[in-house]
């Protein structure tokens, strides 16, 4: 639309509906144009026009390009909600995506990627084919992006037509752009695939290479970042990636810069010589001192990622502090990130420039930053030795100002310069303790405490100045009162005479008789035995020499490091955060044919070897299994976190406890699914399901002996599940005898073995006797067991969340053949699993119910299923904002609905 076209949005007339229902059925083409021009006005401004729908699919035949573009525009929005009406406008997407304009082709085939209707997808496929080997590089490139929007709808059909392939054709297209958009659907399909999608090899990267000198911004963008995932087989093929990428780093975008940058860290890795290294470091500290004169956002993404940078590379920035000088008028948020990299940056050579800033920051107004300045000429003190005494004089003169919260600071970061110099600057307690009286924040008080405490026997009125604070005992924080009880000990073992010993009673008192704090109490009582036992281990324990501290408060794991540099100009350098921590994928579910490929991998057994002792492989479904003699080591299990029972071998590299028999504990109901037939388990077969009973979650499971001997000594482990499902208490099966069986209750417990990785209902578990090997089988865990019964809402509250989530965390599906009888009965037994009703309409012949539903962690599910009583069919919608769950969502309703 243009800009002339505002007085679409202004229209006030009464009956609007009509009148443009009846303008869009008009025999004149501007008039029609005109009136599709007020619907996408009206649908804008969130007026509801959907009634509109064939009316304005009518408009569809014609060649204006204009109006094609406004009337695929409305199709978009409204598909959703009309899909049977949606199918009218197949015949004229397939007739477009033939058209001999390319802008129409590429439109129509763009148009229906958007459109995510089941019904429409299966119209798009040949179209679409069609269209990655068209003639036209644009329609090619259309085409590319409409693949990675299909394998979203539906991943298998993608796989199956053979998308994939013709994508990963498009990369040897001699047009960049094309190359680009192939690059960006396959990277964007890998993120949402487990199986290895889009993998780079030597001959790609040749091609990649080739496109990067020639494509848009943006292109080159997702080239850079898919470069970024190719490991180098040598020093010589980094070094030829790196002097392709190299040019790059000279780009105005800066998304492109910082993308260069993420290669060429990664890549230098590899690269031995030294020189060349040297080099490229150079190279790189212009286009990243460049980024720091753009506005303040790019200026704090940039700092950010230089951030990491120096952490691995110091050498990089190492003669450019200045840059990082922070100006009058930067946003707070950039000075406190150029202080963090200053205090990386800052080295012998250069301390004396960077303590005149930080002495002028902690003289500004802000009081935020002058805080953190002062801190910052702390850490610069324990970072660096030989400027630890210039670092003291800076702090000293601060001090001497008499700001208060400035002398606070100061003594805080002086508390720390004495643990990491114990013995050395002493001589400066004196003008600390003349602000005693200006002390008002418990962290400041607690380290003047610390102070006076640990040097007690050089201050001479040490008993004084702590009988100070011990007035105000009761009222001060517990971080305060903890530094008090600890003080008031050391005096009393450095100088044990009568007035010590009547403020350690009174104390002590205090912190036993008057406190509620568990903490300050149980320190108290330690002391108190301490002291009346033996004085002398007291002072071997509370007087006992400390280590030594660094500046380490902001130095990141190197493994952690190392991935965040992965990621630089992602969200994830920002944050300086792995991308898992805060970003969920839904991984769309693994095919048939790659089970093998699923069990060893997301769905297989997390964070432990894939095959037993003797070479078998742990079950890809339920009802089969492996096993392993009990006695025999895992070949190669992981180290577990601690030390435990090697009742199972550990072969799952768990660390949670098995549990013993116990008495028996019998249960009945209807017969359980078959996990382990007695043909695998040498004559021991096992049934079991998960269950859910007065809201707790069980683990049904029975155990039949067909051997010839007895068997005794049960027990079990679970491996890491989604829900983090693991045994809450003993397994209480008796010896069984030749023919006997069993079948008990197992309660279960939450979050315990958490597996990452896209949620599924697969639940892998290891059963051992005293007689036979460890048996592993996978069981099925339905969702609605894990429903809870706090999952009902109120109306009000169930159309807020509808109306807050947004469409693309809305998802349907049909069930041909599920069949309501009753509507009355089918929310009774939905009722029954935790499936609450909310309310209900009808909508022509169909009954619309809503519902809700609620997992562990809080995670909602707002449930709209309609039917016609009596018809097989129907179709369930809901929106949840953990989208991940869809999958099993559905999969636990469809046996429910009924």
């Amino acid at each position: 639309m243009s800009g002339h076209d505002s007085k679409y949005f202004s229209t006030t007339k009464k009956g609007e509906i009509p009148e443009l229902k009846e303008e869009l059925n008009s025999q004149y083409k501007d008039k029609r144009k005109d009136a599709v021009k007020k619907v996408i006005a009206a649908m804008t401004v969130g007026k509801d026009v959907s009634s509109l729908f064939t009316d304005v699919v009518n408009c569809m035949q014609t060649e204006n390009l204009e109006l094609k573009k406004l009337v695929y525009l409305y199709l978009i929005n409204y598909a959703k909600s009309q899909p049977d009406l949606a199918i009218l406008a197949v015949n004229t997407f397939v007739k477009d995506s033939q058209d001999p304009n390319p802008l129409i082709r590429a439109l129509a085939v763009r148009t229906m990627g958007c459109i995510r209707v089941d019904k429409i997808t299966e119209y798009l496929c040949d179209p679409l084919q069609r269209c990655l080997k068209d003639d036209d590089p644009y329609v090619r490139k259309t085409a590319a992006i409409c693949v990675a929007k299909l394998y979203d709808i539906n991943a298998e059909l993608v796989e199956d037509r053979g998308f994939l392939e013709a994508l990963k054709d498009l990369i040897s297209d001699n047009n960049p752009m094309v190359v680009a958009n192939a690059v960006a659907a396959l990277a964007e399909i890998q993120e949402s695939s487990v199986r290895p999608i889009f993998e780079i090899t030597s001959h790609t990267l040749t091609k990649l290479l080739t496109a990067l000198n020639e494509c848009t911004e943006w292109g080159q963008v997702f080239i850079l970042d898919s470069l970024s995932r190719y490991k180098a087989t040598d020093a010589r093929d980094a070094e030829n990636i790196v002097e392709r990428v190299t040019p790059r780093l000279q780009h105005a975008n800066c998304a492109v810069v910082l993308s260069a940058v993420k290669i060429i860290l990664l890549q230098m890795e590899l690269i031995t010589s030294t020189d060349v290294v040297r080099n490229l470091c150079k190279k790189m500290a212009p286009p990243l001192v460049t980024l720091l004169s753009a506005e303040p956002e790019i200026q704090y993404v940039a700092l950010r990622n230089i951030n990491l940078i120096v952490q691995k590379r110091p050498t990089i920035l190492a003669h450019e502090i200045k840059v990082f000088f922070c100006k009058y008028n930067d946003p707070i948020y950039v000075k406190m990130e150029k202080l963090e990299i200053m205090i990386k940056l800052a080295s012998d050579r250069n301390i004396d420039q960077v303590l005149l800033e930080f002495k002028e920051y902690a003289t500004e107004v802000d009081v935020d930053f002058v805080r953190k300045a002062v801190r910052a000429i702390g850490r610069c003190a324990i970072k660096l030795d030989r400027a630890a005494e210039r670092c003291i004089s800076v702090l000293l003169e601060l001090i001497k100002i008499k700001v208060n919260y400035v002398v606070q600071e100061a003594i805080i970061v002086i508390k720390d310069i004495f643990r990491r110099y114990p013995n050395t600057y002493e001589s400066i307690i004196a003008t600390l303790c003349e602000s005693l009286d200006n002390l008002d924040e418990p962290e400041a008080k607690a380290s003047m405490i610390w102070i006076i405490g640990e040097y007690a026997e050089r201050i001479d009125n040490a008993d004084e100045l702590l009988e100070s604070f011990l007035e105000t005992f009761p009222e001060e924080p517990a971080l305060v009162q903890l530094q008090l009880l600890t003080a008031t000990v050391k005096l009393f073992l450095k100088k044990p005479t009568e007035g010590p010993q009547q403020m350690i009673q009174a104390v002590l008192n205090n912190a036993t008789v008057e406190t509620d704090n568990p903490d300050l109490r149980d320190r108290a009582y330690i002391y108190w035995r301490l002291l009346s036992t033996d004085p002398e281990a007291a002072k071997d324990v509370v007087l006992a020499e400390k280590p030594v501290i660094s500046d380490d408060s902001n130095q990141l794991d190197p493994s952690l490091l190392d991935e965040l540099l992965a990621n630089i100009s992602t969200l994830s350098s920002v944050y300086h955060k792995p991308p898992e921590a805060f970003v969920s994928r839904v991984k769309a579910a693994p095919r048939a044919d790659d089970e093998e490929f699923a069990d060893a991998g997301e769905t297989g057994y997390s964070e432990s070897p894939s095959q037993g002792v003797d070479g078998s492989s742990p079950s890809s479904s339920a009802g089969t299994s492996s096993h392993v003699p009990a006695k025999q080591p895992a070949a190669a299990a992981p180290a577990a976190p601690a030390p435990i029972p090697d009742l199972l071998g550990d072969l799952m590299g768990l660390d949670n406890a098995l549990v013993p028999v116990d008495e028996p504990t019998a249960t009945s109901g209807p017969p359980l699914p078959v996990v382990l037939p007695s043909t695998t388990g040498q004559g021991l077969q096992i049934s079991a399901q998960l269950v859910r009973r007065d809201g707790q979650i069980f683990y049904d499971i029975s155990f039949e002996n067909g051997t010839q001997g007895v068997l005794d000594g049960f027990m079990i482990q679970f491996n890491k599940n989604t829900f983090g499902l693991a045994a809450g208490g003993p397994l209480q099966v008796p010896p069984l005898q030749p023919g006997d069986s069993s079948r008990t209750l197992l309660p279960m417990v939450f979050s315990q073995n958490v597996s990452t990785g896209a949620p599924n209902s697969l639940l892998q578990v290891a059963v051992k006797n005293n007689q036979q090997p460890v048996w592993y089988f996978n069981d099925k865990g339905s969702l609605h067991v894990f429903f809870g019964e706090d999952g009902k809402m109120e109306r009000t509250s169930f159309l807020e969340a509808w109306k807050s989530l947004p469409d693309d965390n809305e998802f349907s599906k049909e069930f041909p053949n599920s069949v309501i009888n009753s509507i009355d009965a089918t929310i009774e037994h939905l009722s029954a699993s935790n499936v609450f009703f909310i309310a209900k309409r009808r909508n022509a012949n169909m009954d619309v119910l809503y519902l809700s539903a609620k997992i562990p962690r809080g995670i909602p599910f707002l449930i709209e299923l309609t039917a016609a009583v009596g018809v097989p069919g129907a179709k369930c919608a809901v929106k949840t904002p953990n989208r991940e769950y869809v999958p099993l969502f559905f999969e636990a309703m469809e046996p429910l609905i009924k």
